[in-house]
């Protein structure tokens, strides 16, 4: 009789238990219906790409900067073309930029002022490199299609294409 006893309280208790984890179950359920629970999300937020990341030779780079509505602003930091400017550095401001998240990483594009006659496009990617923390070089990495315009006295555009891959520089630690 006693054992007969026990078992039924574990019978009710086990009875009880299941209950009470379908009622959470279903409030859960029914509460997630009208309004779904974003997914965490694979990629950082546009904010987090902004910085220094290299540029075509040694000590030239570009300076992205992101704001809150994924409009990019920077400019590019370059050896000067020109023999009388030579050693100099230009800087190409953005006239133009912008960020979109994609399910590669963050879509960029850029276009800057004209200086001396040249000015640069860009449409790439930026995504994850492989520096393990925004301290390491290459954290971030930009590569993409670049586009060199140069203008001729002639008022012609010249277009130079390449494929390029700009890595971040090592953040200083917060």
């Amino acid at each position: 009789m006693k054992t007969r006893f026990i078992s039924f309280v574990m019978l009710f208790v086990l009875a009880a238990a299941a209950l009470s984890f379908a009622q959470v179950q279903a409030s859960q359920s029914s509460s997630s219906q009208g309004a779904q629970t974003p997914l965490p999300q694979a990629s950082p937020s546009a904010t987090e790409i902004a910085g220094l990341y290299s540029f075509l030779r040694d000590g030239e780079f570009v300076q992205l900067t992101v704001e809150d509505n994924d409009t990019v602003n920077g400019f590019i930091s370059r050896y000067a073309d020109a023999k009388e400017d030579k050693g100099a550095f230009v800087d190409y401001f953005f006239k133009s930029g912008s960020v979109k998240n994609s399910m590669v990483g963050w879509m960029l594009k850029f276009q800057t002022k004209t200086v001396h006659a040249v000015w640069f496009e860009f449409e790439g990617v930026v995504k994850r490199g492989p520096g393990k923390t925004p301290q390491n070089e290459s954290y971030w990495v930009i590569s993409g299609k670049l586009q060199r315009h140069d203008v001729g006295a002639d008022g012609k555009d010249k277009i130079e294409t390449r494929q390029v891959e700009f890595k971040s520089f090592p953040q200083d630690e917060p």
